[in-house]
């Protein structure tokens, strides 16, 4: 082994030496091999040195390892080195590291087992594998199933997919994805949706045949081989299954850890059900044959769910209830009978107690009779020659006869069931070709093994001899093609294996033998097995401690067989009078199952061939009279005859082989146990299949892809025009013995390792070329660096002595400097010094000076106050001695004064005397001296007698009174004098006592008001102080609320701006999902109209009688009332003839697809409803939206004002208490004079004041603040509702305008009075008076409507007035909030007033505005009718003019024209057209039109303009039926165009299958031109429908489609008709043209797309082609006619001329465009994300180099702003993933901040998929990849792995007003449409 490689021994090479727990380990040469060397010096990876002795007799070398790019290969055959190691090591690095389940090795297809479900068997899966080559893709099931299909339609030969491994290993899984996949790529070919029963026969037979077990949780036990049938159009019709060898054992034991077939276990979970409660059923631990296991659950599992399952499978097959009850009760019948307990009644005989209720319950289930059961459960019938008797059975044998009765009664059912699976799957029509699944066991070897495993690996050796021929044929046939030399390979044969088991007198033949010897046993059977083929065959063993046992050396392995058993599974026997009992049965079911016992060929009716049908199993004695010894076959000889059949079909078909592998024993996920991998690959023929290849030439290239990979080994000279010669001449140099390559037709072949010697070769070759490339950058980036040194250097020498110098300059300067700085700091310091000494001198003297000034001024003062002493003191002598005589003067002046005092006294005191007597007398009566005067005065008059007696009298006393009157004046007077002098002197006592008390409160208070004061002052300056504190955090609060206020009004607008946007785009996200669901329902509304048209096609083919018929309108348009067929009729006898014999052909699929047409529709009308219930919560949550953030905002201020408010409130009492301090201290100031005049009291009114101006400024600041909240909120309020009152207010008053139609009345008179005098010319004689009389009566009409529009107008004014007067109590109510409002605070004032201001004019404006539009829109339709009526009756009077001629008119006299030109000029923009002639429109216009030719040459939309010019004549003349006629003409024609367009394509699709099955890769250069056809007509019938539609709303009359009309468009509207509904119509026949527009691009992309994004190198040389396999794809090479990236610009390019050209909207070219790009970069992702080849650095350049140029292309057009761009950036982001660096933590974070557009899935599958092209490349490691879904855990992202290239974007049409007048568009001869009318 590997003597011929020797040269490749060498140090650092790998190779690979067994290992006990891995296998095989990898280690490495510590040096070199040379020849005779007994041992090898290795290095394991953990850097263990090692010994590797050889073998001394073979001397084989070990494996050699592959380099590392061949590591993880797709295909095990493009190893270099094809052997055990490798093949384990690169299944290991791909199941592990890359997460892939699936390889090549060859034809094979390995799958792995994950145990796990992964996302990659979704139907976007299946499409993208859909029409690829098996090597395009990475492996997959997919593949082998699209090759098994492809090659059945391409070599119409029947094909096979062999799925077969050990139990666990995931057969029945594979094989059920196989089989979805042919359902779902080749459909149904009828209505009977036969793909799903197929599908839903897979749950059937998993829940009758399938079973838990140690290895796998859903074990097939038994082996089927499924058949679908085809027709001859490659669409399923049917199928049909077989069985094998079912385990019937499992129904009566199962071992530990496993349970019994799971119908079961699911009964039991479902026995609560109300119609299970019958079979009386309980948990499943409750039956014996259930609980054995101890492990009835499966985790994970839900049972009731999957019986749910499997009836629903038994529905849709045809299997009613009644018959699924029927199958329940027989398994519950056998769960009750496995519970039956039989006891011993003596050693021979056992007996059943009596009432046994499970065999009650047996019996009931089965309806058979419980003594005749419990008899023949014990006993057993004998029959002999001449006399039958019956015997007694013991317990062991009864319980055993029970069980086998058990087995048999599932084995009818089982074979029931198969054969009713196939009478629903049976095909209806022929069968033209078929492919078939074998799911079948794989080699099995246990501790024990019996005749289960022997039939097994008896079927193994089969099918492993099948395949070994199969993989030699195409090895021979490969060779043989490419016509190169070839010896013959030696293979495996394993028929002597099969001849020891199945030849004549082989193992099978004893047993049957055996079986038929009456006393035939085990022991003897293996000793006739010793005698017979121990000694004659080498592969037959007997093991040394065993007798009753036998070996047999199979491919795979050696076996050791137990014989225990085998003759009793062999006959398989069972009571044939419990048969009988069952038989007699009253259940119908049961009886059926057992009806054809006499015709089984099986004595135990387990038939594993028949599959339920005749043709496909062992053809039974068909003759009654043959003997019954040919009936009873054994159970072998079935088997080995039904595996026959299997080989015969399997030989007639392709076989494609899927060998599943279990990686280990504990299903635990993505873990690989190396030993049991290696034995599954040794017994399933992989390695078998890799030694064939390695024994020839495995590695095979193609010259190109060998040019490509080695044309670095190559040198200029060598290089020919001719690679193929180019490539044998390089060989020949490189590898110089020619026997390890050949060169064939198309390929190279090299021996194995050949390849990995080039590739050393070439990594060599790059190596030396690397270390030139690091030699030469080396060089020049040291002598770069030399350079950069010696500059660097240079320059800080100039640097350092221009420093230097600089430095001795300075020196020189300094010194300099200093010397001077000597001189004047000297100079300095010595006139410092005389300077001082005279200031000191000056200072002396002037001390001095001053001190003898001050003695001298001293001495004067002293002189001049001793003068002034003297004087002071002489003057206080004198004053002293002239007090001195003035006090003696006045002393004795008061003695003598109190001497002449005393004499007056005792004078005084004698008068006082006299007085107080009289005082006395008259005390009392000074009060009555007035009373006495006037009683003096009454006396005087009663005396006046007595007066002459008393004037004696008198005159005597009148001296006396005069002197007394005196005396008593003066009296009075000293009276007086004495009571002031008393009153003044106790007034100047008591002054003087208030005076001192004063003077002491004085003090008091004085000291206590400069305590207060003192106390003041400090309590205000703390005050003041305070306040300023205050102030200062007010005006920071201020501060930081207006900060607070922006923050938040910044943050309340950017939420609300968020939360906006964010519902916006949720909406518009929910709008475009509606819209996208409404178009996939029209969609499949016309696929269901164009199926319908089809059949009823189909069906008309069958009739021979020619003629049309009318078809239903709604099949035809979309749900418009007035829509109707308009394709030609003829009603006659054999057209209802022939609908009839159509209905009676196939009513039934009529009615289900009418009832799918309704369903449709009606479903579509909801969607439409539900659309625009979308766009209406759209806007309501928009305008809720609004008023939530002016709710927001207006609490917000809200909240601001009230903060305003405290802050002002605050502000206002410290004012107030500022102002009582002040009014306290001005009291204080009137009450105390001196206090507060005090300095101290002027500084603390001055602080005062300063803090009262103060606030005074924040509450200015506070009002400012408040101003601009209000404004805010104003500005914020009116900012969507307020419009300008002005503009209002004109459109009212031009609404309240009457006169406008009584203006516009007058125009028409006018007009009729101006277009009289030519009447009157046409009309001399008087003939159309009668004209005129109708004229008359047509103007009164108008007056009389006139006069009733006056009315309407005169009772609008009137409820105007009503309005106003409404206004009027609104302004008065409007006074009173006023006036309340005046009552409020002056902040709350302002707020209200704005707020009813603005609630008073928004519903004005709204309210005017509403009242503008009614009127707006009377006043139009009022014109739109006179303009109407004036223009027919000119026509009309010019019809008649023309029309008639007067009877008075001579034939000579000239006749006077109509001024016609004039007339003829002023066109109205119309199309006049008899009804006779639609069909020929329609047929000129749309079906006859090219889109080439006359098309190219016309005004872009001319077709649109013409049919609505047409349209509005007939709306024109008010001809309903003409529009319905046009417009459902219209809509029919352009749906037939559409689908002939639609034939012609599917027509082309076909024969490009076909050529693609025929010519592989070349398929998609057949009909481009075709298919541009195609794109071309439905482009311009698009553009036309788009054009029409802008027309009808254009010209609708609708406010919102007239913004941007001329006024001569404005007069063109329609007049009569409301077309909305058609305009709907329309809509959506132009979303579906778009939608078949975008399939028509589809088909012309889709080919390109991978060639030219992925395979194409548009930078040569950056890619290299890694060595392949078999399964070859095709070259990634510019080869000639390949698609390239230009092809695709080309064809873009071509895409957007075409439109342009057909004068499609910009917007909908957008659209278009944006739906390419997304084809183009899904397309190209999805296959990025399936091939392994592509995940690589050099193609992540490539890809972005492409988009580059595709944003290029949309740049150079345009198109940048159209979205585009963003559709290519999963593709972008996947471009950067394979070329960023994928290493550390910060690369992971990197990575999931730059890949946002790519789901999880896609990220992590892409660094899985990535490979290394060359040796310097690093693959990604496991670590990281791990690390990458850590940090994408979180991300909720869609779970799908690729891209839909199926879906469309919802298509919008923004409405695009044409410029064009219509009365100037002129008809193109070339239409063929002379028989229209310009109007």
């Amino acid at each position: 082994m590997n003597r011929d490689l020797e040269y490749m021994f060498v140090q650092c090479a790998r190779v690979w030496i067994p290992d006990v727990d891995e296998v095989w380990k990898s280690a490495e040469l510590v040096k070199d091999y040379n020849n005779g060397d007994q041992s090898l010096q290795l290095m394991l990876e953990d850097g263990t040195k090692l010994e590797h002795k050889l073998d001394p007799k073979t001397k084989n070398l070990p494996h050699l390892r592959n380099p590392d790019i061949l590591v993880g290969e797709n295909d095990l055959t493009a190893l270099s080195y094809l052997h055990e190691p490798a093949v384990l090591h690169n299944l290991k690095v791909r199941f592990i590291d890359s997460k892939l389940i699936y390889t090549y090795c060859g034809i094979v297809l390995v799958a792995i087992n994950p145990y796990e479900n992964l996302p990659i068997y979704s139907t976007d899966i299946i499409n993208a594998y859909s029409g690829q080559n098996m090597g395009d893709m990475d492996p997959h099931i997919f593949a082998v199933a699209e090759e098994a299909y492809k090659q059945m339609a391409r070599d119409e030969r029947n094909q096979s997919i062999i799925v077969s491994g050990e139990s666990g290993a995931g057969k029945t899984v594979s094989a059920k994805y196989a089989m979805r996949y042919f359902a779902t790529v080749s459909g149904s070919a009828s209505e009977a949706n036969i793909e799903e029963k197929v599908l839903a026969s897979n749950p059937i037979m998993e829940a009758i045949g399938n079973a838990k077990t140690t290895r796998n949780d859903n074990s097939s036990r038994f082996g089927k081989y499924i058949e679908i049938g085809f027709d001859n159009r490659y669409r399923i019709i049917g199928a049909n299954m077989r069985t094998y060898l079912l385990e019937k054992s499992r129904v009566v034991f199962q071992a530990d850890d496993e349970r019994n077939y799971h119908i079961f276990y699911q009964l039991c979970a479902s026995a609560h059900l109300p119609e299970l409660k019958v079979l009386k059923l309980g948990h499943a631990s409750d039956f014996l044959y259930t609980r054995q296991g101890r492990n009835p659950v499966i985790d994970g599992v839900d049972d009731t769910k999957e019986l749910s399952t499997t009836r629903n499978a038994f529905t849709l097959l045809g299997i009613n209830e009644s018959y699924q009850m029927g199958l329940f009760q027989v398994l519950a019948a056998i769960l009750h009978l496995g519970n039956v307990e039989i006891k011993d009644r003596d050693s021979d005989s056992s007996l059943i107690a009596p009432n046994n209720s499970h065999l009650t319950s047996f019996c009931e289930l089965v309806g058979v009779s419980y003594q005749d059961m419990s008899q023949w459960l014990c006993h057993r019938r004998l029959k002999t020659a001449t006399e039958t008797y019956i015997k007694t059975l013991p317990r062991l044998q009864a319980t055993n006869a029970r069980d086998a009765l058990s087995k048999h009664i599932y084995a009818k059912l089982f074979n029931w069931i198969v054969e009713h699976v196939n009478k629903a799957l049976i095909a209806n029509v022929k069968q033209h070709s078929f492919i078939g699944v074998l799911d079948i066991y794989g080699f099995e070897t246990f501790d024990i093994n019996s005749f289960e495993q022997f039939c097994i690996n008896y079927a193994n050796e089969k099918l492993q001899q099948q395949f070994n021929m199969h993989v030699f044929k195409l090895e021979q046939e490969e060779y043989m093609k490419e016509q190169i030399p070839w010896t013959l390979i030696d293979f495996y044969d394993n028929q002597p294996c099969i001849n020891l088991i199945e030849a004549k007198m082989g193992i099978l033949d004893l047993l049957d033998e055996e079986c038929k010897m009456p006393k035939g046993s085990d022991d003897s059977w293996a000793q006739k097995l010793y005698n017979t083929h121990l000694k004659t065959c080498s592969l037959f063993e007997k093991p040394r401690m065993s007798n009753r046992a036998f070996i047999i050396q199979h491919f795979a392995d050696k076996v050791e067989y137990q014989c225990e058993g085998f003759l009793e599974k062999n006959k398989d026997t069972v009571n044939e009078d419990q048969i009988n009992v069952l038989k007699a049965s009253k259940f119908n079911l049961l009886v059926e199952l057992f009806q054809d016992e006499e015709k089984a060929i099986s004595p135990t009716g387990q038939v594993p061939g028949t599959g339920g049908r005749t043709r496909l199993s062992v053809k039974p004695d068909k003759s009654r009279d043959k003997s019954s010894k040919e009936h009873k076959k054994t159970v072998g000889c079935q088997f080995r005859n039904s595996l026959q059949m299997l080989m015969d079909t399997l030989n007639a078909t392709t076989p494609h082989y899927v060998r599943c592998i279990k990686p280990n024993d504990f299903k635990q996920a993505f873990t690989f146990d190396p030993k049991r991998a290696v034995q599954q690959l040794r017994a399933c023929g992989v390695l078998e299949t890799i030694r064939i290849s390695a024994a020839g030439f495995p590695s095979r290239w193609t010259y190109q892809e060998f040019f490509s990979r080695y044309r670095v080994l190559m040198k200029q000279k060598d290089v020919l025009p001719d690679k193929k010669l180019t490539c044998r001449n390089v060989l020949e140099k490189l590898v110089q013995d020619q026997d390890k390559y050949q060169f064939g037709k198309t390929k190279i072949f090299f021996r194995a390792g050949q390849v990995a010697y080039l590739e050393k070769l070439r990594a060599d070759k790059l190596r030396a070329a690397c270390i030139r490339i690091q030699k030469t950058i080396r060089c020049w980036l040291a002598r770069k660096k030399y350079l950069r040194q010696r500059k660097a250097a240079i320059t800080i020498q100039r640097f350092t002595r221009g420093y230097q110098a600089r430095c001795l300059a300075k020196f020189l300067r300094r010194t300099q400097a200093a010397t001077i700085i000597q001189k004047y700091q000297r100079m300095y310091v010595e006139r410092k010094r005389y300077k001082q000494k005279q200031a000191v001198a000056l200072a002396m003297q002037r001390i001095l000076r001053a001190y003898m000034a001050r003695q001298k001024y001293l001495a004067l003062v002293r002189e001049a106050k001793v003068v002034i002493i003297q004087k002071r003191v002489r003057g206080w002598l004198a004053r002293c001695w002239y007090k001195r005589c003035l006090r003696s003067i006045v002393y004795l002046q008061c003695c003598i004064r109190r001497m002449r005092a005393r004499r007056e006294l005792k004078k005084l005191k004698i008068e006082a005397r006299s007085v107080e007597h009289f005082k006395k007398l008259n005390k009392g009566m000074e009060n009555k001296i007035m009373q006495l005067q006037r009683k003096i005065d009454e006396q005087n008059k009663e005396n006046r007698l007595v007066n002459e007696r008393l004037v004696s009298i008198e005159s005597s006393y009148t001296a006396e009174s005069e002197k007394m009157r005196s005396e008593l004046n003066r009296l009075h007077g000293v009276e007086e004098d004495a009571k002031n002098k008393a009153n003044q002197l106790s007034t100047l006592l008591e002054e003087l006592e208030r005076l001192k008390k004063e003077l002491t409160t004085t003090q008091q208070e004085k000291r206590t008001i400069e305590d207060w004061a003192q106390n003041y002052k400090a309590e205000m300056e703390k005050m003041v102080s305070e306040l300023k504190d205050q102030n200062g955090s007010l005006k920071k609060e201020k501060d930081d609320l207006n900060r607070l206020i922006q923050e938040q009004s910044q943050q309340m607008t950017e939420k609300m701006a968020r939360a906006i946007a964010q519902e916006t785009q949720q909406l518009e996200t929910d709008l475009n999902e509606e819209r996208s669901r409404y178009q996939n329902l029209l969609s499949e509304h016309l696929r269901l109209e164009e199926k319908y048209d089809d059949l009823k096609e189909e069906i008309s083919t069958h009739i021979s009688k020619p003629g049309h018929r009318r078809t239903d309108s709604t099949h035809s348009s979309n749900e418009s009332e007035y829509t109707y067929n308009s394709e030609y009729t003829d009603m006659d006898n054999s057209s209802r003839t022939r609908e009839d014999v159509t209905r009676g052909l196939d009513t039934t699929l009529t009615l289900k697809l009418q009832k799918r047409l309704t369903e449709l529709e009606q479903e579509k009308q909801s969607l439409r409803d539900e659309l625009e219930n979308k766009e209406e919560q759209y806007q309501r949550a928009r305008a809720r939206d609004d008023a939530e953030f002016k709710k927001a905002r207006g609490a917000e201020l809200e909240y601001e004002s009230l903060k305003r408010q405290e802050l002002e409130s605050e502000n206002k009492k410290l004012k107030h208490d500022l102002a009582e301090m002040r009014q306290s201290l001005l009291g204080d100031k009137s009450a105390n004079m001196g206090a507060p005049g005090s300095p101290a009291y002027k500084v603390l009114l001055d602080q005062l004041n300063a803090s009262c101006e103060e606030l005074d400024v924040r509450k200015e600041e506070v009002l400012i603040l408040r101003s601009q909240l209000v404004s805010q909120k104003e500005a914020f309020h009116h900012k969507e509702t307020m419009t300008e009152p002005s503009v209002f207010a004109q459109d009212v008053s031009k609404l309240k305008d009457a006169d406008e139609l009584k203006q516009a009345y007058v125009g028409l008179k006018d007009t009729n009075r101006s277009a009289a005098p030519d009447i009157h010319k046409l009309n001399e004689d008087g003939e159309l008076w009668l004209v005129n009389q109708g004229l008359k009566e047509t103007i009164r009409l108008l007056e009389q409507q006139l006069q009733t529009q006056r009315r309407s107008h005169d009772n609008e004014v009137e409820s105007l007035r009503g309005e106003l007067q409404s206004v009027k109590e609104e302004n008065n109510r409007q006074q009173q909030l006023l006036a309340q409002n005046l009552q409020l605070p002056p902040e709350a004032r302002i707020e209200a007033s704005l707020q009813h201001e603005i609630t008073r004019l928004t519903n004005e404006n709204l309210d005017l505005m509403e009242q503008l539009e009614k009127q707006d829109r009377t006043i139009r339709k009022l014109k739109k009718q006179l303009k109407v009526y004036s223009k027919r009756i000119g026509e009309m009077g010019a019809g008649q003019t023309e029309g008639q001629t007067s009877p008075g008119q001579m034939v000579e006299e000239p006749i006077h024209p109509v001024n016609i030109p004039r007339r003829e000029k002023d066109f109205q923009g119309m199309l006049e057209y008899k009804k006779e002639d639609e069909m020929k429109l329609v047929k000129n216009l749309i079906l006859e039109l090219k889109p080439r030719g006359v098309a190219v040459n016309l005004i872009p939309g001319l077709p649109a303009y013409i049919l609505f010019m047409c349209l509005r004549h007939a709306d024109y003349v008010n001809d309903d039926q003409k529009v319905r006629t046009l417009l459902t003409s219209t809509i029919n024609s352009i749906k037939k165009i559409l689908k002939v367009c639609l034939c012609t394509q599917c027509l082309s699709n076909i024969l490009v299958c076909v050529t693609y099955f025929f010519l592989c890769n070349k398929y998609y250069f057949f009909f481009p031109q075709k298919r541009g056809d195609d794109f071309e007509t439905v482009s311009f019938w698009l553009a036309n429908t788009c054009r029409f539609l802008h027309c009808l709303k254009q010209y609708s009359g609708d406010e919102a489609f007239m913004k941007h009309n001329s006024v001569r468009q404005n007069e063109h509207c329609l007049s009569n008709f409301d077309l909305a509904e058609y305009r709907q119509v329309i809509s959506d026949l132009a979303i579906q043209i778009y939608q078949q527009l975008v399939k028509c691009m589809d088909n012309i992309l889709l080919p390109m797309i991978v060639p030219g994004m992925l395979e194409h190198e548009t930078i040569q040389g950056v890619s290299g082609v890694k060595p392949t396999g078999l399964r070859k794809r095709t070259s990634s090479i510019a080869d000639e006619g390949i698609y390239t990236l230009d092809s695709i610009l080309r064809q873009l390019s071509a895409f957007h001329s075409t439109m342009c050209q057909h004068g499609m909207d910009p917007e909908l070219i957008k659209q278009v465009v944006k739906q390419q790009f997304y084809i183009i970069g899904a397309a190209t992702l999805n296959n990025l994300l399936l091939r392994k080849d592509m995940c690589s650095w050099s193609k992540g350049m490539q890809i972005r180099y492409n988009v580059s140029q595709l944003e290029e292309w949309l740049r150079d057009k345009g198109l940048m702003g159209c979205g585009a761009k963003e559709t290519l950036e999963p593709l972008i982001q996947a471009a950067q993933l394979l070329q960023v660096k994928k290493k550390t933590d910060e690369d992971a974070e990197a990575i999931c901040s730059m890949c946002q557009a790519l789901t999880t899935a896609q990220i992590v599958k892409v660094l899985n998929l990535y490979t290394p092209v060359n040796e310097f490349e690093e693959r990604v490691s496991v670590a990281f990849i791990r690390t990458i879904q850590t940090r994408l855990r979180d991300r909720s992202d869609s779970p799908h792995l690729l891209m839909d290239t199926k879906m469309i974007y919802p298509v919008t049409f923004p409405f695009n007003p044409s410029s064009l007048a219509l009365e100037t568009i002129q008809i193109p001869s070339s239409l063929n449409l002379s028989f229209l009318t310009r109007v």
